[in-house]
Parts: structure tokens; C-alpha cells; sequence
């Protein structure tokens, strides 16, 4: 089988490789191929460099033509790649998920292979099952947030369509985007079972992370679905279970899966969705986010010739939201297209004639509308995901409403046709659901079957005869056939089924199936000129072998049932592994005889009803479609014990015939289920009416063989139904019959069998107390009269017609001798007496003429012969062969027939002298047989009953412990009788001396004397020695052991049957009631009267040509209405029953915890979006504070303004402020400076730097900033960075400001109208340089003549925001008084996340750049100053009083730190010119690769794993007033730890959190390729700070100092490798429990791809 899988991969499926080198790059050079540059940097078309590529490479790169030229040639798949069979295939092993084991089916094919090669692969070499759906997911491939309840909605309803269905889910298979998403939902609601998850990746195999390791012939590859964060290329997601990877011969590109995932849905979308329907598999697009492809994608799907309808999860993003705003405008205006074009240019970032494009797109797709679907998860009545997508995918296959009804029957989503195909105002016509109903029977659709009926279907007129064959010929597989020799073409009738139900019953069953009167109407039905019959069986060979327990029942054509059941069996066991192991369903095999015309109407003479196709689910172990039709119809009580009795038969046979385990398994806990259920709901109707219930158990049902649902219990072994109340107290009242009596029974019975004049004063039950008592056939006849059958029911007419037909006394006397109670006391006193005769025949001699007691016991016996003859006779089975069946399978009736034989062959000797002696002693012998047979009568006694069941549970279950003695002990009495005894003749005694000794000493008898065979000379022989040790060993064995072992097994066998031998008697009691209730109430040897009064009785009947009712046992006989009032009250006991068990299972704890949970997670989804609208909320807040405190700036700067405008007037006034103002001067300040962090990307020279911001509040610092000689100082870099100078406009500058200890103060009317005459400035600067100058001019005028005191309020120069948060500053640091305009002013410069697209589209990598412009802040040190300095470092708290932007959050505390001058001092030997800045930027650069590392590990560690620690971010801080390079960072509170320090030393670990730290700096060193190691963890709890970034000693890095000055290199490595202990964190992000150096291992890790480039 393995050899084939190979050989069709590698012969059918190809891969492409690239032949022909073509440089990617026109820019040519002339350099030789051995050119390293060019083996690194020079690609070809297909995305490999020239050191990858497959063909040889000659020549210089600059031969071919010209730049100029035009005859380029370009790069083609079919030119210049080579096809050749696939070199990869085989299963993936996802190492990422710890929760469950994911494995995956993976092959590389070419880009052009048939999509039927493709399902060829799929169906027969991957197992997978042939769809019933496919779901093709399309959407972003990039990483995109989703809400939790847009992500619930996609997950739940995807996974629950995919599954419910059998569908496929079609993505592009990277962890990525849309597939990731799709991964996820798989993960998190999917089944584990992998036969259901079927979700299918088709990616390129060009852009799969290390595709080179997945080369292999059916290989098992280890997959880690994580990737490089820096690379360009993608993983493969771990939940998806299959993944074709196309290629063409490419690296790097996408694009090539498009064409071969549209040709594999379309060829798939063609098939047919079931071997039973006509339909095909329908397919369904579901569009998550997306790009402006994803608009195209949409717009081909529904313009196909066979469009495909689309379903839109709104909410998603992008393509997804642009498509559902379309789909709600029901025309669009101008505004609106012109809205829609800036939202596309927004979303898509792209220019107006593309997003004209896109929307011209939009507009063909709104073409389609109506196959279009939006699927808004916010909506509150919207309904289920996964119904939306199953309703769309019937949407778009325009078919009729039959159509949509077998599709969704093939789905088994009965709610999807009930909601929108069944529907009120939908025309059916008459027949139309026949053929889906009889599908669905087929297909075991059980909710389906429920709704249709639901819908009024009729089973009367759909069920045939037909049909019903139709039904039980569903063909097994070819293996199976050959398994049971049996011809293709042979097809099952309903008579073979009757006697197979007559076989699995047995007993007196017969089927209906089987009876005259139905053979003669199936003849005709399928004869209908009268044509003889035949059944299809008669040439089927009998030579299957069987167990030969098993009857041969034969039909007409010698058929043996046995084999019959096994076809029927080995059906039912193929069923569920053909649906299984094959995507169709055999229909009849070719050549078998076709069923009658399936839509003729039913014969008057046999109706099917709910019956039939309830016996059908249970013959074809269909368990819950049998469940299902139990519940409908009449007679439930009666088709559960039937059910019981089929399936418990069919264990046994299964059992018996080799068909495993597993089946017999289940076939007989569906018999338990069965046998519970009518246990359950005959409690329910004893509750209800007792005397109902009774009746339930005793009518004579007959559709069942004119059997009773006890007979049936008793014969299903079912003991908790016979040992139920209801059935004891009827078997109670059957006992004791009409007698009414409670105590001292046994004396008052005995007395008047004595004195029968006694009978009168014993009290009697009416007949209404005995009407849910059956009554035999020879009362009816004597009692009332037999001909109406409702007499018994009737209560006044009973007493009438008794008195008419016999006097009362009469009665009386007939009614106590008929009592089986009386009856076992006459007979147990008649035996007793018999026994007494019998032994003293046997203890005294036997004269030549029997005595007058052996006279007696010969007639007791012979009569009693004739009584079990009577019996044999009298049984319902018609073959005398089966009444023998019948009566031996009773040990009771087998010990009688034993005993009479034997007295039989014991008086044929008795007549002969010379055989007087033998027959004395078979007399002896028969004496122990009747004996015996006085055990059946203490049976009868409810406490000496459970003790002989505990007795005979023994003697059947020791047998295989006697065996094992009986062994030992012939092995050891064989060997010590050949020692001590090697001259024997041959003799029978031999075998008597061999058992004799050693059976006895079993019970203690060793014979002492003889133990030592030599302590005679005369009996002492050779070897005599042996046999001491012999018998020592067989002692110790036999004595010690062996009894031991049988004692503590009988102690078990007690144990276990005492808590069960009630209900096994109670069980029992019902064979001893029908034994009794059926015997003639005279005893032997005065029985014969009684059969002598029944031959009488039989020939008068016989004479009178009355009618036989041809029944036996009690059966209660129910008039019309009797008997339709006992369906009704059934009928209301199972509606109570599945009532009381609905109730039951909601108020069972688990539901409750089910229930309580659903809510919880019903109030957490309510939560997070309430969590999310308080978000916004406060957002909009915020955003409106902020508008309010510049409202409040505004206003304030309109009455100055107001106020200066007014005091022009005043001539005096001008000339006073104008004579006391200062010239202005203005010059020009140019600021180069810039630095950037670059992980994984570069940025554009092109790049344009980002225009400075206005601000309505200016600070103080800024003032003086710009003032005469102070101008920021520009950030020195170091060597080979990049540099970029940048232009800052001309500012007007004024005198410098006042100085007071380093801190600068302004004077507030300066800094006011400073201010404001800025603010007016900008608003003025349309109007030209001259007003603008003119009004700052007059503002300053205003600055030294200003009235305005000090004693304002100080808030009006700041924004509703910054007061609020001194405020809070105020109240949260009550000790440190704060000057609102106090502290020092700095320049801070931060590090801003940018992200750049690469080559792939699908990728993105981050960019770290330092922001061009340093922005102003005012920061305050605190009074009270904790000791917060490090071996390198001194640290001062600061708080924030201002703040340019948000650069520093107002009011909040923070940490400058600043290195040690000794510190400096040392490096100024690496770094002579700015020695702090170069420390402090390698200081951020260390903490920001820490903290890129520590992203990367929050996002790869386990769930189980719960910490996510993070890092500070660190800003460089310039301090204007010494002009020190500083870092600043935010302050933590709380219990300051040190987790390890950067010499490898670590702290014991006490918790999770202190293992996930030590286990992070383990994975660093792992991860970077034993290159890098993070050490010195240390902080508050998960924020952490001042790490210590350890680098392997290089070389070749001149000593240049990549990180902080902490780096100890190999030493602090070495340390942590021998120090460091792996923990279970260690082992959950599975890092190997020893630790390695750098040189014992291979690779290398980008080092500087986490370096800051400045």
C-alpha cells in the first residue's frame, strides 16, 4: 500500500525547477560567476540567487544585451523551468500547539496539475471524504485585529458549518491574515477527531519558510509554524490538515496557487454531493478583511457561468466593510461615490484612478447583488454564522425547493430546511417527499425523518412493501460478500426477514412475515397473474460454517437463517464502515432484481406501519434512528422489550460468529438501553395507575405473535423489568389467584386441602379486583362465556353471568383449587408423599411382586410422565422439534426426564431375578434424582430462593477451578501410582487407585502410614523415594492453593450475587408462577382425572366446531375500546416519560454548571464590548476636554485681544508702550540631527520627515529656547550613521529670560502674551510677514505696560487637560511641593514604531526611527529622594510638570538616569567626543533589543505559560543646563526584584513568574543561535528594566561595543551555561534541559538585525 502512495506521488504529481539563469536586475556589470558579491546579491527571475540556482552559470553577468536593447527576454514558466516528478511529500508535525497533536498531510505539485489528479489524491491516497460543501475563505494576508465578537461569530460558525456538513474549507494555509484566523477558530471549536477537520492549505511553495526541509519522499517532517520574524517569507499554519503547495519554479513569489485553487473548486464544485442525489457540492466564498485583490476575487466568483454565491463578515476591515457599505446603498449620488473614493484611498492607500477602479469593481459585483450576503455579527437578530453560510451556499445554486431539501439532507441540517425550505405558503405536491423521506431513512437521517413526519407525512401511505425491502437491501461491500459466499444479485425478502426475527426471538415466535396468510399476499403482489412464486433463496448455497448450536430453520428452499442473519449483520457492521471508508453509499449492486415500483399504493391485506420500519432500524443497528420511531405509533411498552430481545440476540450471534467484539459490544449495550428504557417507562405508568400498568404487561399483543410484553421481558432476560413492583404485584396476584388472604396462607391452604368443607370461610376477591388479571382458557370456558373477549373486563355482567353459569359455593371450591398456590401445596404434599413411599421401596427388599407402596410410586411417576408429555404438547411452538427446544432448555424438566428414564430402566429390570439386584440399585440411583428435584420447591420461597441462585451461580462458575485441580490431581495420583506400583496388570482398578488416595487428601486424609513407602523393606521399590516430595508438592498445590483459591472465589461469587439474588430470584419467581398456573390443579397420581377431564373437554369443543382461540399461557383478551383507552394511556405515559427526563436533565447539576457557564460567557462577551465602549467614551472625553480647554484659550485671548484693540485709541498710551519697547530681532536656526533604530527594514531617502505641529499652550522653556544665543544642540552621532539635516523656520527671539539657579522662571504677563501674540500670529499669517510682525509688535508693546497680577488663576495658561493632571499631581504627591511653572527644562527624543511593506505584499517589517524634532519638557525633582542608584548608573526621580505633546505624560513620575563619572572617564578611551551620549544610546539600544526580544517571546510561549513580561521604554534626555546626556523612563512602584544578574548568577525560582524570567533569558540564547543572552532581569513584578544584553566575543568586531557597558561576552555566558537550572517553563517552551556554548553548535544569528542603526 506504501509503495503505491509512492508511486502515484512521484509518477502523477510534478514539480517545476528553474532552468535558465535571467538576472532579475537590468543594472548590468562585467563580473565572473566566482564573483562572492554577485553569488549574494544578484538574483534571477525565478527569486533564487545565482549560489541556489539548480542550472550552471557561465559567463560574465554583463554579456547580453544592452540596456538599450529591446529584445530582452523575459522569464516564463514554460521556457525556462523543467518538470520532474515531486521530491516532496509526506506528513507535517506541528511542534507549536501543546494542546493537541496536529499532523498534516503535505505534497508539491505544479501549478498545472488536473484538479482530478487532485481529488484522485485526495479521496484515495489521503483518505479524505468527498465534501458535501466547500467553504473558500479569501482575505487578508497580512496580520489584522478582529473584535472578540466578530471573531467568535467567524469562528463558531465556521467551524460548526464545516463539520455539521463535511464541508472543506479552502485558505491559503500561512499563519497569516485570514489563515491564521481560520487556524485558530479549528483550534479553539474544532473536533479532535481528524477525520473532521478537513481544512485544506494551498500556499506557494516558493514562499514557505525553510521549504527546503520538506523534501522527502513519504517523510514525517517536524514543523515549527512560528517562523523568523525577520524574514520575507511565510509558515505554514499548524491546524489546517492537508496543504497542497503549488509550485512553478519560483522563490519568493505569490500568485501561482490562484489558477489551481480555482480549478480544483470548480472541479469539485460538479460533483455530486451524494451516489443518491442528483444534486452537486455546492461552494460558498467567505471574504474576512481583504485588499483591493480580494474586490476582484469577489467580482469572478459571482460572474462565473455557474456563479458562486459570497458571504461578507461585516466588521472585518478593509474590502469586507467596503463590500457591505456597497451591498446597504440602494443607488449611489455623487457625495456618496465621492465618500466611497476617499474611504478607498484611505483604506488601501492609493491614488485616485486606482480607487477609481476599485469602485468601478464594486459596482460590477453590485451587478450580483442578490448573490451577495453580508453577515453583520453585531446585528442582534440576525441568525447564526453558520447558518449564513449554509443558506447562502444554497442561495447560489438556484435550485428548487426539492433540490434545497436534498441538499441540506445531505448536510443533515434538518434546522436549515425547516427554517427556510419547509416554510408556510411553500407548494408541495402530493408524493414529492416520499422519495426524500425514504432517502433519508436510507442515508440514517434521523432529523430529518423527525421533521418530515412533522410536516404530515404519512407512513401508511409512503411505507410499502417495496419500500421496506428497499429499506433492508442496502448492499454491503464486495469483501463482505465474499465473506458469506452469497451472489451479488441476491436480494432479501420480508419472509427472509420474518424468520430471522423468528430465529433471533425464538421461542414460539412467529414473524407476520412468515405466515400463511402473508406468503399468500406477497405472492400475489408480486405475481399478479397468478404466476407460482419462488423465493429468491432456493439456489443459495448452505455452506457458511456456523456454530452448531444453531438452528437450521429452512424455508422453502432449504434455506439456513443463520446465514441470513450474518448477511443482515455483516450489512449492519458495513454500514458504518462503508460511510467511513467510501464518499458514497452503495445503492443494489448491478444485476440485483429491482425493487417494485416503489410508489404502489399498499395492499388492503398488510399495512405497514411504524412497526415495520421500528423492527428495520433495529435489525440494520440504526440505535438512534430506532430511538426516534419507537416514540411514534402504538404499542410502545411492546416494541422497547422487543428491541431488547433483538439486540440481545444479536450480541449473542455476533459473538458467536466471530464478527468482533466491538460489535457485539455495542449491540448489546443498545440492549441495555433498550431494557432501561422499559423499565423507565413502566415506572412512569405505575405511578400514573397501577392497574393500567398491569394490563401493559399481560394483553395479548397481537402484531407480536400474540405474545405479552412479560413473555417478551422474561425472554429477553430482562430482569429489572420482571423484578419491578408493577410486575411482582402482578405476579403476586397470579400466584394467590382469587384467594384474599395475607397471613398464615401456607396453614389456611393446607387446612382446607385437608378439610375442604374449610373453603367456605376463606374470603375471595371480586372479579372487579381480578379484571387486570389474565385468566387461562379452561376458566373463560368454565366461568363465562369464552366467545366475549371484553366479558373479563366487564364488572357487574361477571357477577351476573357467575351466577347464572355455577352456584356460588361451586365457584368458590373452582376458584381455590385453580389458585397456583394451591396447586404448589397440593402437588408439594402429593410429592412429599411420593418421596416417603419411594425411599422405603428403596430401602427394603424388592420382592418378586411389587408392594403396595411400589405400586403407588410406579403410578406417581407414570403419571407424572404423562403430565410432562402434556406439557411438550401444549407448548406454542408448532414443530415438535421446537416444543422439545422449548421444553429441555429448562434443567428442571431435564432432571424429571432423567429421573423417569431411569426409574423406566429401573422397573423394566425389576421383573427378573437375576436383574432384581441392578434394579434395586437404579432405584438407589433414581431416589437421588427426585431427591434433588425438592430444591425447585424451596425456590418458591422469597428467603430460600436467593440462597439456591447464590448455590447454582457457584456450581456454573467453579467448573473451570475443578478443572484445573482435577489436572494436578491425575498428574500426581498417575506419577505416585507408576513409583510405587511398576508391576501392574492391566485392569480397571488402575484408574480407581490413581484418583482414590490423592481425591481424599483434598479433604485432609494424607495416609500418614504411607507416605514413606521404605520404612517396609517388602513395599519399598525403586524411586520409592520420590513420592514424599510428590505428595508434599501436590499437598501444597492442591491444599494450600487450589482450595484457597476456590473458597476465596466462592467468597467473591457470595459477594457479588447477594446484593443481585433478590432481584435474580424475583426474576425467577415468574418461571414458577407459569409452572403452576398451567398444571392441573389434581396432583399425580390423580392427575390423571384432570387430563382425562381435558380430552373430554377438547372433543366437545372439537364437536361443537367452536372456535379454537389456539393460545396458551395468561393473556389478558381487551375489547376495541378496552384496548384503545390502554394505547392512550401509553401514549401519555411516554409523553410523561420524556417530560420527566427533559425536567431531570435541566435540573441535573451539570446542566446547571452548563447553564451557569453559558451565561458567564454571555456576560463576559457583554463585558468586553461595554469595556469597549467605555474605551471610546472616554477617548471622546478626552478629545472633548481637550476642545473645551482650547475653547477656553480662545475666549481668553478674545477679551485680550478686545481689551489691546480698545487701548489703541489712546494716542498717549501707544506712544508710552512704543517708546518703551525693545527691538526685535529675528535670526535663522538650523538643527541637524538624526538617528534610527532599523529592525528588519530601511527607510527611503525619499522619505518625507514629518511637518512640525502646532500647539496651543507654548512652554515657558520654549520661550527662552528661542531666545538671543540659546539654540537646541544638535545630536552628535557616531561615526557612519546617517545624518540628514533639517530646516527650522525662522523664530522671533527676545531678550533672555531671567535666571535663577539653572531653572528658568518667566514673568506670567511675558509668557501670556507671548502666547497669545504667537497663536494670533499663526492665524494671521495668511495676510502676509507684515501684519503678522505688526501684531506681534504690538503685542509685545503690551508685555512690560500689562496690568495683569499674578494672583489669577495660573490654569488659563494651560489646556483643561494639563490642569486636570496637576491637580491629580497635587492630591497623588501631598509631601513634594511643586511649582506649576518651577523645574528644569530638557529635551527628550523618543524611538516611534514605524512599519515598511516588502517585496512579498504579505510580510512587513519594523522600523525604530528616532524623531527628527526633540521636544520641550519642564520636569521638577522630587524632595524626598529614595537610593536608586546601580553599579553604573545614579537615578533621580523627576516629576513632569510640562510637557511639549506627549513626549511625557503631565504630572506623572519618572527615572533620569545618568552614568557615573568614573564610568565616563573609562570609556572616553573608545569614545573621546561625547562619551555620555555614545553610553547612553548603546544603554537604549540594549534595553530596546530586550524588548523586541521580549515581544517575540510573549507571542511564541505557550498558554500554559501565563506571564507576559514587558520592558520600560527608555528615552534620550538632554539636560540644558550642564548639557548632560541623560535616559529617562517611567517610575515603577512597588517590590523592586533582581532576578539574575548580567554574571550569569540567578535566584532559586518560587513561583511561575520567577520561572518564566529565567526561562526567558534561556530562550534569548536559544533563539539568537547561542549569540545573544539577556541577563540582569530585574524590576516589578512583569515590568522589567536595565537589562544587560551579553554578546558572544567576536573578533572580527574590532572591539566596537554593540550594546551597554555591562556586556561581560563569553564570561557572563560560560557562567549563566553552568549556573543556570532548567525549570518547567524551560521544558514548556520546549528548550533541552542542558545548555551549550556557542562553539559546540552550528548557525548564527543576525545580531544586528535588534541593533539600533544610528
Amino acid at each position: 500500500m506504501l509503495s503505491h502512495i509512492q508511486h502515484f506521488k512521484r509518477e502523477k504529481l510534478q514539480s517545476h525547477k528553474c532552468v535558465k539563469f535571467l538576472p532579475a536586475s537590468r543594472d548590468h556589470h562585467r563580473c565572473y560567476p566566482v564573483c562572492q558579491v554577485c553569488q549574494s546579491l544578484v538574483r534571477c527571475c525565478c527569486g533564487r540567487l545565482i549560489a541556489e540556482h539548480v542550472a550552471p552559470y557561465s559567463g560574465l553577468l554583463g554579456h547580453g544585451p544592452g540596456p538599450d536593447s529591446t529584445d530582452e527576454e523575459e522569464w516564463s514558466v514554460l521556457r525556462h523551468t523543467s518538470v520532474s516528478p515531486t521530491d516532496a511529500f509526506g506528513s507535517l508535525d506541528f511542534q507549536a500547539s501543546t494542546k493537541r497533536t496536529c499532523r498534516a498531510k503535505y505534497v508539491r505539485l505544479s501549478s498545472d496539475t488536473p484538479p482530478e489528479l487532485l481529488v484522485q489524491l485526495m479521496l484515495r491516497e489521503w483518505h479524505m471524504e468527498m465534501p458535501k460543501l466547500v467553504i473558500s475563505v479569501h482575505g487578508g494576508t497580512e496580520s489584522f485585529p478582529l473584535s472578540p465578537r466578530v471573531y467568535q461569530a467567524f469562528s463558531t460558525g465556521l467551524v460548526t458549518a464545516a463539520e455539521s456538513t463535511g464541508a472543506w474549507i479552502l485558505t491559503d494555509g500561512i499563519n497569516t491574515g485570514v489563515s491564521k484566523y481560520v487556524g485558530d477558530a479549528v483550534k479553539v471549536y474544532g473536533s479532535h477527531d481528524h477525520r473532521k477537520r478537513n481544512v485544506v492549505g494551498i500556499p506557494p511553495w516558493g514562499i514557505i519558510e525553510n521549504n527546503s526541509d520538506l523534501i522527502g519522499r513519504d517523510v514525517l517532517r517536524h514543523y515549527q509554524a512560528l517562523g523568523n520574524p525577520l524574514s520575507k517569507r511565510a509558515s505554514l499554519n499548524g491546524m489546517h490538515s492537508h496543504f497542497l503547495l503549488v509550485d512553478d519554479g519560483t522563490m519568493g513569489k505569490s500568485g501561482c496557487q490562484i489558477d489551481l485553487r480555482k480549478r480544483l473548486e470548480r472541479h469539485i464544485h460538479f460533483q455530486k454531493i451524494h451516489p443518491r442525489l442528483p444534486e452537486h457540492v455546492p461552494l460558498v466564498c467567505v471574504v474576512v478583511e481583504g485588499g483591493p485583490a480580494i474586490l476582484s476575487v469577489v467580482l469572478e466568483y459571482v460572474r462565473r457561468s455557474s456563479p458562486v454565491p459570497v458571504l461578507v463578515f461585516e466588521g472585518t476591515g478593509r474590502a469586507a466593510d467596503l463590500l457591505a457599505l456597497i451591498h446597504k446603498q440602494t443607488a449611489l449620488d455623487l457625495d456618496i461615490k465621492e465618500d466611497v473614493l476617499l474611504r478607498i484611498q484611505e483604506m488601501f492607500g492609493v491614488e485616485r484612478q486606482e480607487a477609481s477602479e476599485l469602485l468601478n469593481i464594486l459596482m460590477e459585483c453590485m451587478e450580483h447583488r442578490e448573490l451577495i450576503t453580508i453577515f453583520d455579527s453585531e446585528s442582534e437578530d440576525l441568525q447564526e454564522a453558520d447558518a449564513a453560510i449554509l443558506i447562502t451556499s444554497l442561495r447560489g445554486t438556484r435550485a428548487s425547493p426539492e433540490e434545497q431539501l436534498n441538499i441540506t439532507l445531505a448536510w443533515d441540517r434538518a434546522d436549515v430546511a425547516k427554517d427556510n425550505i419547509l416554510v408556510y405558503g411553500q407548494q408541495w405536491q402530493v408524493g414529492s417527499l416520499e422519495q426524500t423521506i425514504l432517502d433519508a431513512l436510507l442515508m440514517d437521517r434521523v432529523s430529518f425523518v423527525k421533521l418530515l413526519i412533522e410536516n404530515g407525512m404519512t407512513m401508511s401511505r409512503f411505507l410499502t412493501i417495496s419500500r421496506l425491502e428497499q429499506l433492508y437491501n442496502i448492499v454491503m461491500p464486495i469483501y463482505h460478500l465474499h465473506e458469506t459466499r452469497l451472489p451479488a444479485v441476491y436480494r432479501i425478502s420480508l419472509i427472509d426477514i420474518g424468520m430471522v426475527i423468528e430465529y433471533l426471538i425464538g421461542g414460539a415466535y412467529r414473524s407476520t412475515y412468515t405466515r400463511k396468510s402473508f406468503r399468500a399476499m406477497y405472492s400475489c403482489f408480486h405475481n399478479p397473474q397468478g404466476q407460482e412464486s419462488s423465493s429468491n433463496s432456493r439456489d443459495l448455497p448452505i455452506s457458511l460454517p456456523f456454530p452448531q448450536n444453531c438452528s437450521a430453520v429452512q424455508t422453502a428452499g432449504s434455506f439456513n437463517i443463520p446465514i441470513l442473519f450474518t448477511v443482515i449483520s455483516l450489512q449492519i457492521h458495513s454500514q458504518s464502515f462503508h460511510l467511513l471508508k467510501t464518499p458514497r453509499i452503495v445503492s443494489l449492486q448491478e444485476g440485483a432484481v429491482a425493487p417494485q415500483d416503489v410508489k404502489s399504493t399498499p395492499s388492503p391485506e398488510f399495512v405497514c406501519t411504524f412497526n415495520d420500519l421500528f423492527v428495520w432500524a433495529v435489525l440494520k443497528h440504526r440505535q438512534e434512528m430506532a430511538m426516534f420511531l419507537w416514540q411514534h405509533g402504538e404499542q410502545a411498552m411492546a416494541r422497547v422489550v422487543v428491541a431488547c430481545k433483538l439486540y440481545r440476540a444479536m450480541a449473542v450471534e455476533a459473538k458467536e460468529s466471530n464478527m468482533g467484539d466491538s460489535m457485539a459490544e455495542e449491540l448489546k449495550k443498545n440492549s441495555l438501553e433498550f431494557g432501561q428504557l422499559a423499565v423507565d417507562l413502566l415506572d412512569q405508568a405505575f405511578r400514573k395507575n397501577e392497574r393500567m400498568a398491569m394490563k401493559l404487561l399481560t394483553w395479548e399483543m397481537k402484531d407480536w405473535s400474540n405474545f405479552t410484553c412479560l413473555q417478551m421481558a422474561v425472554s429477553s432476560r430482562l430482569r429489572p423489568f420482571v423484578a419491578h413492583n408493577c410486575t411482582q404485584m402482578l405476579l403476586t396476584d397470579l400466584w394467590m389467584g382469587r384467594l384474599n388472604m395475607s397471613k398464615n396462607s401456607w396453614f389456611k391452604i393446607i387446612a382446607s386441602i385437608l378439610m375442604p368443607v374449610a373453603i367456605q370461610m376463606l374470603e375471595f376477591k371480586s372479579q372487579a379486583e381480578m379484571s387486570h388479571v389474565p385468566q387461562l382458557q379452561e376458566a373463560l370456558q368454565f366461568g363465562w362465556d369464552p366467545g366475549n373477549p371484553g366479558s373479563s373486563e366487564q364488572e357487574g355482567g361477571d357477577e351476573e353471568r357467575g351466577s347464572r353459569c355455577l352456584c356460588p359455593w361451586t365457584r368458590k371450591v373452582y376458584d381455590f383449587y385453580t389458585a397456583p398456590v394451591v396447586k404448589f401445596w397440593f402437588h408439594t404434599m402429593a410429592f412429599l408423599g411420593f418421596l416417603m413411599m419411594f425411599s422405603y421401596t428403596v430401602l427394603v427388599r424388592l420382592d418378586e411382586k411389587p408392594n403396595i407402596q411400589e405400586c403407588l410410586v410406579i403410578t406417581y411417576i407414570l403419571t407424572m410422565a404423562a403430565e410432562k408429555a402434556r406439557e411438550v404438547w401444549v407448548l406454542e411452538p408448532r414443530k415438535f422439534t421446537k416444543k422439545l427446544k422449548v421444553w429441555f432448555s429448562e434443567y428442571w424438566n431435564i432432571n424429571d426426564f432423567m429421573g423417569i428414564l431411569l426409574f423406566l430402566v429401573g422397573v423394566s429390570l425389576r421383573w427378573h431375578q437375576e436383574t432384581r439386584l441392578a434394579s434395586h440399585i437404579v432405584y438407589s440411583l433414581d431416589f437421588i434424582f427426585w431427591s434433588v428435584r425438592l430444591l425447585d420447591l424451596f425456590a418458591v420461597n422469597q428467603h430460600a430462593g436467593p440462597y439456591l441462585t447464590m448455590i447454582t451461580k457457584m456450581m456454573s462458575n467453579m467448573f473451570y477451578i475443578v478443572v484445573i485441580m482435577a489436572i494436578v490431581l491425575v498428574s500426581f495420583g498417575t506419577s505416585r501410582k507408576s513409583i510405587l506400583s511398576p508391576n501392574e496388570d492391566p485392569s480397571w482398578s488402575l484408574l480407581r487407585d490413581v484418583v482414590f488416595q490423592p481425591y481424599w487428601m483434598i479433604f485432609g486424609e494424607v495416609y500418614a502410614g504411607e507416605i514413606d513407602a521404605c520404612s517396609n523393606p517388602e513395599t519399598c521399590v525403586p524411586g520409592a523415594f520420590l513420592t514424599p516430595f510428590l505428595q508434599a508438592v501436590y499437598l501444597f498445590v492442591q491444599y494450600i492453593i487450589m482450595v484457597n483459591v476456590l473458597i476465596a472465589f466462592f467468597n467473591n461469587v457470595y459477594f457479588d450475587m447477594s446484593s443481585i439474588s433478590r432481584k435474580l430470584w424475583k426474576y425467577n419467581r415468574y418461571r414458577y408462577i407459569m409452572t403452576y398456573q398451567e398444571k392441573p390443579w389434581l396432583p399425580p397420581p390423580l392427575i390423571l382425572l384432570s387430563h382425562m377431564t381435558m380430552c373430554l373437554s377438547s372433543m366437545w369443543q372439537k364437536h361443537r366446531k367452536a372456535s379454537k382461540r389456539g393460545r396458551t399461557g395468561l393473556k389478558l383478551l381487551l375489547a376495541p375500546d378496552d384496548l384503545k383507552k390502554l394505547h392512550e394511556f401509553e401514549e401519555k405515559c411516554v409523553a410523561g416519560y420524556f417530560r420527566d427526563k427533559k425536567e431531570s436533565q435541566q435540573g441535573s447539576q451539570i446542566n446547571r454548571i452548563r447553564s451557569a457557564a453559558d451565561k458567564a460567557e454571555e456576560m463576559a462577551g457583554i463585558l468586553v464590548e461595554v469595556a469597549e465602549k467605555v474605551s471610546i467614551i472616554q477617548d471622546n472625553m478626552r478629545t472633548l476636554d481637550s476642545h473645551l480647554g482650547q475653547l477656553q484659550d480662545l475666549s481668553a485671548l478674545a477679551v485680550d485681544t478686545l481689551n489691546f484693540l480698545s487701548a489703541t485709541d489712546n494716542q498717549q498710551q501707544e506712544v508710552a508702550r512704543l517708546g518703551q519697547s525693545q527691538p526685535i530681532t529675528c535670526r535663522h536656526e538650523q538643527v541637524s540631527h538624526s538617528c534610527c533604530l532599523h529592525i528588519g527594514g530601511s527607510v527611503a531617502p525619499s522619505q518625507a520627515l514629518p511637518s512640525p505641529k502646532h500647539y496651543c499652550s507654548m512652554p515657558p522653556s520654549l520661550l527662552r529656547g528661542l531666545g538671543p544665543g540659546r539654540q537646541r544642540p544638535s545630536l552628535e552621532l557616531p561615526p557612519g550613521t546617517c545624518v540628514r539635516p533639517f530646516e527650522v523656520r525662522s523664530k522671533c527671539m527676545l531678550a533672555s529670560p531671567e535666571e535663577e539657579d539653572g531653572s528658568f522662571r518667566w514673568p506670567l504677563h511675558y509668557l501670556y502674551f507671548y502666547c497669545n501674540s504667537v497663536y494670533v500670529a499663526s492665524k494671521l499669517h495668511d495676510f502676509g510677514e507684515g501684519h503678522m510682525c505688526f501684531v506681534l509688535c504690538l503685542c509685545l508693546m503690551l508685555v512690560k505696560s500689562s496690568t495683569f497680577k499674578l494672583t489669577e488663576d495660573l490654569g488659563q495658561h494651560y489646556s483643561a487637560m494639563e490642569r486636570n493632571n496637576l491637580m491629580r499631581l497635587a492630591h497623588s504627591i501631598p509631601f513634594t511641593p511643586v511649582s506649576l511653572l518651577g523645574g528644569v527644562e530638557v529635551c527628550i527624543y523618543t524611538l516611534e514604531e514605524t512599519e515598511a511593506g516588502s517585496s512579498l505584499g504579505n510580510q512587513s517589517s519594523s522600523i525604530s526611527t528616532w524623531i527628527q524634532h526633540g521636544r520641550t519638557a519642564v520636569l521638577q525633582p522630587l524632595a524626598h529622594q529614595e537610593v536608586l542608584d546601580g553599579g553604573l548608573r545614579r537615578a533621580t526621580k523627576v516629576v513632569c510638570t510640562w510637557a511639549e505633546g506627549d513626549v511625557l505624560k503631565l504630572g506623572s513620575v519618572y527615572v533620569v538616569k545618568a552614568f557615573r563619572q568614573e564610568v565616563v572617564r573609562i570609556w572616553q578611551k573608545v569614545f573621546p567626543i561625547s562619551t555620555s551620549l555614545h553610553l547612553c544610546l548603546r544603554e537604549i539600544q540594549q534595553q530596546r533589543a530586550a524588548q523586541k526580544l521580549m515581544q517575540r517571546f510573549n507571542q511564541i510561549k505557550p498558554s500554559s505559560v501565563p506571564y507576559s513580561p514587558r520592558f520600560l521604554d527608555v528615552s534620550l534626555l538632554h539636560w540644558r543646563s550642564d548639557g548632560q546626556w541623560l535616559t529617562v523612563e517611567k517610575n515603577m512602584s512597588g517590590h523592586f526584584r533582581k532576578y539574575n544578574n548580567n554574571t550569569g548568577e540567578e535566584i532559586l525560582p518560587s513561583s511561575g513568574l520567577e520561572e518564566a524570567m529565567l526561562a526567558f533569558s534561556h530562550w534569548t540564547y536559544e533563539y539568537t543561535n547561542r549569540e545573544l543572552l539577556v541577563l540582569d532581569l530585574q524590576g516589578v513584578g512583569a515590568d522589567l528594566t536595565d537589562p544587560s544584553l551579553i554578546r558572544v566575543d567576536d573578533k572580527s568586531s574590532s572591539g566596537e561595543m554593540a550594546f551597554g557597558p555591562a556586556n561581560l561576552g563569553d564570561d557572563a555566558i560560560q557562567s549563566f551555561v553552568i549556573k543556570h537550572t532548567c525549570n518547567s517553563c524551560c521544558k514548556k517552551l520546549g528548550l533541552s534541559g542542558e545548555v551549550t556554548l556557542m562553539s559546540q553548535v552550528e548557525g548564527s544569528f543576525d545580531i544586528f538585525s535588534l541593533n539600533t542603526r544610528r
